[in-house]
């Protein structure tokens, strides 16, 4: 297993592996043209050279970053790359100075066990203003707010 950041490469296995989930209705779809806007974002795992996982950290404000986009295969599960990931973003949102970062999920206690904790998303207006009034589940996606704060 190796994590590292992604490549442009990397967009095709990353958008395969997040439609996947959105297909089951677990994500939202995200467009190759997305991706590579937003390539610089994404950490990948990869097993055997193969992408294996995915999550972005998207700097959302000065001290507010979300981590999204968080998946990994199903073959691939239970194997820690998840948490892998989840701490590759924490990193990286310490040495761009961001204190917060949240993340919109259904699986929170995936979240809980490093640190974050539940929010309401009342508490984070731009995100809900500028990307989730733009969903087509907005607004009853069910998704449960959590946030991890390092200061």
């Amino acid at each position: 297993m190796q994590i590292r950041k992604a490549v442009t490469t990397d967009a095709s296995a990353i958008q395969q592996l997040i439609n996947g989930y959105a297909d089951k209705g677990a994500m939202l779809h995200r467009s190759l043209s997305e991706l590579y806007e937003n390539i610089r974002d994404f950490w990948v795992v990869t097993v055997d050279d193969e992408i294996a996982g995915c999550a972005a950290l998207h700097i959302s404000w000065k001290d507010l970053a979300e981590l999204k986009s968080l998946a990994v295969r199903e073959d691939c599960q239970g194997r820690g790359y998840a948490r892998a990931l989840i701490d590759a973003c924490l990193k990286e949102a310490m040495t761009l100075s961001v204190g917060k970062v949240f993340a919109l999920t259904y699986v929170p206690e995936l979240f809980e066990k490093v640190g974050f904790q539940r929010t309401d998303k009342a508490l984070l207006p731009r995100k809900v203003w500028t990307e989730c009034v733009y969903c087509p589940k907005f607004p009853d996606c069910g998704e449960i707010a959590v946030i991890f704060q390092s200061i």
